[in-house]
């Protein structure tokens, strides 16, 4: 078994449930985990070691996905629709609408560690020590860094209400 095989072995379920963090898609995530550790094989060579192999690989992932990001945006420029599907009435859906835009704009607004560990966590489901693997620091800096964003969002949502 070649290093990449092992690689894959060890690594791939902690990239996949990175992907689906960011994907939020089942099959994507699949997709992309195969195409990471594709891609990684062509550039093994230009590893240097100066970080986990682990975190290698989630920074071959993160570009995939931004490029894929990238071409999903390209191909909805032109594809509008005037279908509005809806199962709420329009005040239901406009305050969910709102409070939805408000939370995310409140997770936008933090600093940029913790909004990946808010992401990361919500949507990731990661653990506080897989968090701290992935990002090169420790399972308590994740989880301090999650409590203060949380305080944060939390303290930005009750200023709207």
């Amino acid at each position: 078994m070649n290093e990449i095989e092992e690689a894959y072995i060890l690594y791939a379920k902690d990239v996949y449930k990175y992907l689906l963090s960011l994907s939020h898609d089942e099959d994507l995530a699949e997709e992309l985990t195969q195409e990471t550790f594709f891609r990684a094989m062509g550039t093994i060579k230009n590893y240097d070691g100066s970080c986990k192999l682990y975190v290698w690989f989630c920074q071959i992932a993160k570009h995939l996905w931004y490029q894929w990001l990238d071409k999903q945006n390209r191909q909805k420029r032109g594809q509008l629709s005037d279908d509005i599907k809806s199962d709420s009435s329009p005040e239901h859906s406009t305050l969910f609408h709102m409070e939805k835009t408000a939370l995310y704009r409140a997770i936008h607004s933090l600093s940029e560690p913790q909004r990946e560990v808010v992401h990361m966590r919500l949507t990731g489901e990661f653990t506080f020590q897989e968090i701290g693997d992935i990002l090169g620091k420790s399972e308590n800096w994740a989880r301090t860094n999650f409590y203060r964003a949380k305080q944060k969002i939390m303290e930005k949502m009750e200023g709207l209400q």
